[in-house]
């Protein structure tokens, strides 16, 4: 292990805002692709110990220092957060919808809803779960909308191939009142 370059991997990852593309980390400390994944893996493997109390996880090769889920009680209780906001059945049907089918239109989506979804679309972008991957060709160029980085991070994806098959949720447990 290069501890050198290591380090400069945990600096860049450590200060920013949101997870850093991994050809960015390659540009900003100069590391080859091909030698930096190797580096993020064996990072990866010395976070996950239980003598950390954060981890570095991957979202569609944007990488993240995070704490530990079995901690996200204990750091709501010093944050002084009580409830954490959730979002409207609609909101997460329209989600499940972009998801699954994207890259999708609002149009399709309201025929596979049978409502408008206009308003949840926006609350959506707001949260930075979906966004604009484009326009479709076809007459008024529709805008395309596909999940976000930010959507595989909240979820706990690596990338968008890891949603769970249809047939394979468990729809009494995702529903279950708190």
């Amino acid at each position: 292990m290069d501890e050198a370059k290591i380090a400069k991997i945990e600096a860049i990852i450590f200060i920013a805002q949101e997870p850093v593309n991994i050809d960015k980390i390659s540009r900003v400390v100069d590391i080859k692709i091909s030698v930096l994944r190797p580096l993020l893996k064996e990072l990866k493997a010395k976070y996950e110990k239980n003598s950390h109390g954060f981890e570095l996880n991957n979202y569609d090769d944007h990488y993240v220092f995070e704490s530990k889920k079995k901690y996200g009680d204990l750091i709501l209780d010093y944050m002084n957060i009580s409830k954490r906001k959730k979002l409207s059945s609609a909101a997460l049907e329209t989600l499940a919808i972009v998801a699954y089918e994207q890259p999708i239109t609002r149009r399709e989506i309201e025929s596979i809803r049978g409502v408008n979804v206009e308003r949840t679309l926006s609350t959506l972008e707001k949260y930075n779960l979906i966004e604009e991957k484009g326009r479709k060709e076809t007459i008024g160029n529709p805008i395309i909308y596909g999940t976000t980085t930010v959507f595989l991070q909240k979820f706990g994806l690596d990338d968008i191939t890891k949603l769970p098959q249809i047939e394979d949720i468990d729809y009494k447990k995702v529903f279950q009142e708190d």
